[in-house]
Parts: structure tokens; C-alpha cells; sequence
């Protein structure tokens, strides 16, 4: 399977969770720490970080998301089949299922 851009995986991530271009952002630390997209909502907060692999770890800057921007979810966008918890709060997604993050912010 083609590798897709990390940019159009998170243009189709925010489609699929029907966020609007006001929601989406991305978030870096001056330490180096990122995160692809974050979605706001209220007082929701998703986060989908995107990996060209098939085996997504969990690393610091998914950690320090989770704690400084009091993620809600994220989701870790990759290559593989596989979808699993990677940890409490973290779950790795498959490209393929990229629609299933429908309705993850509620209206």
C-alpha cells in the first residue's frame, strides 16, 4: 500500500471527526515536543498524531499532549491493520479506519 502524506492524513482525520478549519490546530513546545492535530470543540480536546509505521509506540511528546493540553483522545494515526490501546487515553488507528473517528466529538 502507498504511503499517504502525514498532511493529507490529517486533513482526512479532520474531516472524518467533521471538525471545522477554526477547530484544528497544531501544537509544538519549544522543547520539541508535537502533536499533528489538535481539535477543539467546546470543552473537548482530540488529538490525532500521525506515524509512517506499523508498530506506533507511545513517545514523550504524545505523553506531554495528553498532560498539558488535557486531551480527551488521541488518536495515533498508522500504517498498520491493527487497532489497539497503546496506553489509558491512547489508541493507534489504522489509516484504513479513519472513519470511525466520527461522532468523537460529539455535536
Amino acid at each position: 500500500m502507498p504511503r499517504a502524506s502525514k498532511g493529507f492524513v490529517v486533513d482526512q482525520a479532520a474531516q472524518a471527526l467533521g471538525a471545522r478549519s477554526s477547530e484544528c490546530f497544531h501544537w509544538a513546545t519549544p522543547q520539541g515536543a508535537e502533536l499533528d492535530l489538535l481539535v477543539v470543540r467546546g470543552n473537548r480536546r482530540i488529538g490525532v498524531e500521525v506515524k509512517c509505521t506499523e508498530a506506533p509506540q507511545v513517545t514523550k511528546s504524545m505523553e506531554f499532549a495528553m498532560k498539558d493540553l488535557g486531551l480527551d483522545k488521541l488518536w495515533v494515526v498508522h500504517q498498520g491493520r491493527d487497532r489497539f490501546t497503546m496506553r489509558p487515553g491512547i489508541e493507534a488507528l489504522p489509516i484504513a479506519e479513519l472513519t470511525s473517528l466520527a461522532g468523537a466529538l460529539g455535536r
